[in-house]
């Protein structure tokens, strides 16, 4: 592997100003208007125009690793599927293989371990001594049907346990009603209970009915102080899109040209193909440029795409594909 190989793979965690948010602005929220037919068309055309192949594709897809929230977020975790999952998340494509490609110096490592808040003290004990963040869902994920008081309580114990990033849920009724107010009054308390916890803003897109909603909430969360804003919890029917994604991206940009505050993206639910992962990475080279391809303002969640990119490195490392039980996941 080349030399420029390396130098494009290799990402730093860039430590950026976080976004205070701005007052709630009501004229630009009701300004808002969506093209539905025309975000459809470039998001369909969008990873037609660009393509990455061979060498290109292998450093793409080992940057992709650095992006990587590796997720567990099921009803049977144990603190041993979460140890697994931190040593994966420790080395996440084997030895060999990157000794293949060139690339063992590299400081290949995903952005961040996330898992429910019972796993939180598990999860960072497994990861001491590397500098992963341990990021929690919170906020009565993922229905979000619960008392504000209880959900503040629980980001509070999260942080406290020892997360440095706490996912929150959005309640989507405010959105649904047109309740911009309320919602970023919730995001801002939020944001306030996290302290010096970054805060990802989960809008569960899949669950607000039109795309100018999107737009909307997304304005209004960052409005509010939101460090990263997130597709969806991987619960509902429908996760993270490409429609989707451009409608928020493109919140991002707006609101960056207007307030100067970069804000992070982070698309989750569904995205288990390497192919998936280029995809969202052209998306953000397009839309927001190379700042932007950072783990300081990217994620991806998700669990099984990291096995579908390993086989991808493989088959550039050895000409074949190995099966998926050689690239285990907890």
């Amino acid at each position: 592997m080349t030399d420029h190989l390396l130098r494009t793979a290799s990402v730093a965690h860039t430590d950026l100003p976080r976004n205070n948010g701005i007052p709630l602005d009501m004229g630009w929220i009701e300004s808002v208007r969506v093209n539905r037919s025309a975000v459809e068309r470039r998001a369909a055309t969008l990873v037609t125009r660009r393509t990455v192949k061979q060498i290109w594709q292998a450093a793409w897809l080992l940057r992709a690793i650095t992006f990587l929230d590796l997720t567990t977020l099921s009803g049977d975790d144990t603190p041993s599927n979460v140890q697994r999952l931190c040593a994966k998340a420790r080395q996440p494509v084997r030895a060999d293989l990157l000794a293949a490609l060139g690339a063992s110096d590299l400081p290949v490592r995903v952005g961040a371990v996330c898992v429910y808040h019972n796993l939180i003290e598990t999860a960072v004990e497994a990861l001491r001594g590397t500098s992963i963040p341990v990021a929690a869902v919170s906020t009565g994920f993922p229905a979000a049907q619960t008392p504000l008081r209880l959900k503040l309580e629980e980001i509070r114990e999260s942080v406290a346990a020892g997360a440095a990033e706490i996912d929150v849920v959005i309640s989507r009724a405010h959105v649904l009603r047109g309740d911009w107010c309320a919602l970023y009054d919730e995001v801002r308390a939020f944001r306030a209970a996290c302290g010096t916890a970054h805060m990802k803003v989960i809008l569960a897109v899949g669950e607000l009915g039109t795309l100018r909603h999107v737009a909307q909430a997304s304005l209004v969360a960052m409005m509010a102080g939101a460090d990263f804003i997130k597709t969806s919890t991987g619960k509902e029917a429908v996760n993270a899109t490409l429609p989707f994604g451009l409608v928020m991206v493109r919140a991002i940009r707006e609101y960056y040209e207007r307030t100067g505050y970069r804000v992070g993206f982070k698309p989750a639910g569904g995205i288990r193909t390497a192919k998936q992962a280029l995809d969202w990475l052209i998306l953000m080279k397009e839309e927001l440029g190379d700042a932007w391809l950072t783990p300081a303002l990217f994620r991806i969640g998700a669990s099984a795409l990291l096995t579908d990119i390993e086989r991808q490195l493989s088959h550039y490392a050895t000409g074949r594909y190995s099966a998926a039980h050689r690239h285990p996941m907890p």
